[in-house]
């Protein structure tokens, strides 16, 4: 009845898409943008966790081919589109903001794109990222967040520009990035946490 794949492999990696989309919805509605950061931070933890899931559950090759790119369909949305939203929502929509969101949205493609051929060999999924994943932006943007409140608020604007331009620099810089493995699981999950207590807690 419906074209796609609908099936538990991609449940999480819609839920991380829906929670985004709720987080623009906040952010744009004016609501505290502390609440929008948690929506991007929560979606990132979706995200880090999807791939296992869908591992677990036996898929043919061509639902295998429709995860990855559906993967990076929703990549762009929740941690390309989705931070550009927040940042524009909290006053940063100068000519230069604009220019160097535009410049992040390019290279966070151009890195998915990359991605998406070099995972072709579905059945030889590569050990490492080439770039930095567009989905940490789930959680250095949070720590950017923070900055804000012990920065004077002109060095900020001009900090933004420079913090989003090296975040796109890198997603397509020519180095390996290790894939998340168990530790690292751990790791970001913990980081994760912590930072969205800090959120809750303390701001």
């Amino acid at each position: 009845m419906f074209i796609g794949k609908w099936n538990k492999a991609v449940i999480l990696t819609y839920i991380g898409l829906s929670i985004a989309v709720t987080g623009m919805a906040l952010a744009i509605s004016g609501a505290d943008i502390k609440y929008a950061f948690l929506c991007l931070m929560l979606s990132g933890i979706c995200d880090l966790f999807d791939g296992a899931v869908a591992r677990k559950v036996e898929r043919d090759d061509e639902e295998k081919a429709f995860g990855v790119e559906q993967d990076s369909l929703c990549d762009v949305i929740s941690f390309v589109a989705f931070p550009i939203v927040i940042l524009t929502s909290m006053g940063f929509n100068r000519i230069w903001h604009i220019a160097a969101y535009a410049v992040f949205a390019i290279c966070g493609v151009a890195r998915l794109g990359y991605f998406n051929i070099k995972t072709a060999d579905i059945n030889k999924p590569a050990k490492y990222f080439t770039g930095v994943p567009v989905t940490y932006s789930a959680l250095i943007f949070p720590v950017l967040y923070l900055v804000s409140f012990v920065m004077p608020k002109n060095i900020f604007e001009v900090f933004v520009v420079l913090f989003v331009l090296t975040k796109a620099f890198f997603e397509i810089l020519n180095i390996k990035v290790p894939k998340p493995g168990k530790i690292s699981y751990v790791v970001f999950s913990v980081l994760g946490i912590a930072m969205m207590s800090v959120y809750l807690v303390v701001l």
